[in-house]
């Protein structure tokens, strides 16, 4: 059996995480600056030394410090002393770092097939008629075999459909002009947000976040999101997209005595804002059941409310850092995370957590039967490795010295939708030019009178801008959409 984690302590006992119950899920909440990165941290290190695969996502910068060994801090050394530590060292973790725009870490993509129209509507804000319209372009694409990888094949695709909506419309329904236009203008606000670096292969292999050292412990996948968050919406599906894929790929495990991995959803009110009905029956779907694929999910949130109660009530492991009650609504907040503890007739939970100091907690975390324990007020361990950034150089010998190292960091174009469209339309034209030569050589071959003459050169002067007019209304849109 595996060594349970030591998380968080005070004077009177120490609160740990069962590795058997870490994949029941989990919740850390606390107002800003209250501590909950270095909580996630220590819980994600704690993880680590058990052999477990962590994934997170970077916000702030600050959680890259955990490939670098620890010291030379006063704070850590002084709550070490208070804890009375015994055992404690600085120790770097395995880190593998990960950044959508390929600059602080390894690409990270998926393609436009992989995504689904589901997310992918999500991501582009779409009403209910455009999100039909977009699933209509998704099976059009599937029934012929026209791979959808990457921004442009969507748009040629989306280009075609709305050119031959008439040949569609019986068996895929009304595909009308105005709805794949709104659909084209979000696919460029998402460009000017960088998502089409989001899109391509090679996509990302799941195994390569589920990795171990040459020591056994659990690589930490950190995905550099200080740049992403700047979209907030991109952020959120493509973490959403991640577990999806877990939940979707990984076979069932059962009962384990240790996760296979466990993710850290940062900033999670941003999956549950404006989330239509569909998605969150979906998140909720897959929170609920992907415990028995072996992963373990915690999200970390400034508000317990920020969490619907359908997934608020899966989190069965609990840390809650202070909360400020400024507000109605910060008050309601308190009331709310005070009543889902398991009571401790030491501790006013209500009081307490308007009174929490930095780095300290109240925390609940599942016995070996799957019962939250009695809250207490402790004080969260603090890690091993550093707290705080890591410098560019640190972070580039990392990159450098990964096992993945230029996997992923070159681009791959197969052929797919655009590649095929274009060369559809490319054989039309051709085959459109060939057939206006072959007919004026038989005309020019005709004794002509001065009225067919006339007659003829008029015809080819009204084919030929015609036909140009034709062309560049099917490849201006496909290969202008082309960077």
């Amino acid at each position: 059996m595996a060594n349970p984690i030591l998380i968080a302590k005070n004077n009177e006992q120490s609160s740990f995480i069962l590795p058997k119950m870490a994949n029941r899920h989990g919740l850390i909440a606390g107002a800003t600056g209250t501590g909950k990165t270095v909580t996630l941290q220590a819980m994600a290190e704690g993880f680590s030394k058990l052999g477990i695969p962590v994934f997170m996502a970077d916000v702030k910068g600050d959680l890259s410090g955990m490939s670098q060994q620890g010291g030379a801090n006063a704070k850590v050394e002084a709550r070490v002393q208070q804890l009375a530590l015994d055992g404690f060292s600085y120790a770097k973790c395995p880190v593998t770092f990960w950044d959508m725009f390929g600059v602080k870490g390894h690409p990270v993509r998926t393609t436009i097939a992989e995504m689904g129209p589901l997310l992918l509507s999500r991501l582009l804000n779409l009403n209910e008629v455009q999100s039909g319209v977009l699933n209509a372009i998704f099976r059009i694409s599937d029934d012929k075999g026209w791979l959808l990888l990457d921004l442009k094949d969507l748009r040629a695709m989306m280009q075609h459909v709305s050119e031959n909506a008439a040949t569609y419309q019986s068996q895929y329904g009304n595909i009308s002009a105005a709805s794949v236009g709104a659909i084209q203008r979000a696919l460029l606000r998402l460009e000017t947000e960088g998502a089409d670096l989001l899109f391509g292969e090679p996509a990302l292999n799941l195994d390569d976040l589920m990795q171990t050292d040459s020591s056994g412990h659990g690589v930490v996948n950190i995905l550099t999101s200080d740049r992403l968050f700047n979209s907030p919406r991109i952020y959120a599906t493509l973490l959403l997209w991640l577990l999806s894929e877990l939940f979707e790929k990984l076979p069932e495990a059962g009962d384990l005595e240790k996760p296979k991995l466990v993710f850290f959803f940062d900033e999670a009110h941003l999956l549950f804002n404006d989330a239509p009905s569909v998605l969150l029956e979906k998140v909720e779907q897959v929170v609920r059941l992907i415990r028995s694929k072996g992963v373990g999910v915690y999200f970390v949130s400034q508000n317990p409310l920020d969490i619907p109660d359908v997934v608020l009530g899966q989190l069965g492991n609990r840390v809650q850092h202070a909360l400020r009650a400024f507000t109605p609504r910060d008050q309601k907040a308190v009331k709310s995370a005070a009543t889902t503890f398991r009571t401790n007739a030491k501790v006013d939970v209500a009081t307490a957590i308007t009174e929490l100091g930095v780095g300290e907690a109240l925390v609940s975390f599942l016995d070996e039967k799957g019962i939250p324990t009695p809250v207490e007020r402790t004080f969260i361990c603090p890690p091993g490795s550093r707290i705080g950034p890591a410098t560019d150089a640190e972070r580039g010998q990392v990159i450098k010295s990964s096992v993945i190292f230029n996997v992923y960091e070159k681009l791959v174009d197969r052929e797919s939708a655009y590649e095929i469209l274009k060369a559809q339309v490319a054989q039309a034209s051709q085959g459109a030019e060939t057939s206006r030569q072959t007919q004026t050589r038989t005309t020019a071959s005709r004794s002509d009178s001065v009225f067919e003459a006339a007659a003829k050169s008029a015809a080819r002067a009204i084919g030929s801008q015609l036909g140009r007019q034709i062309i560049r209304g099917v490849l201006g849109s496909i290969l202008g959409g082309r960077k």
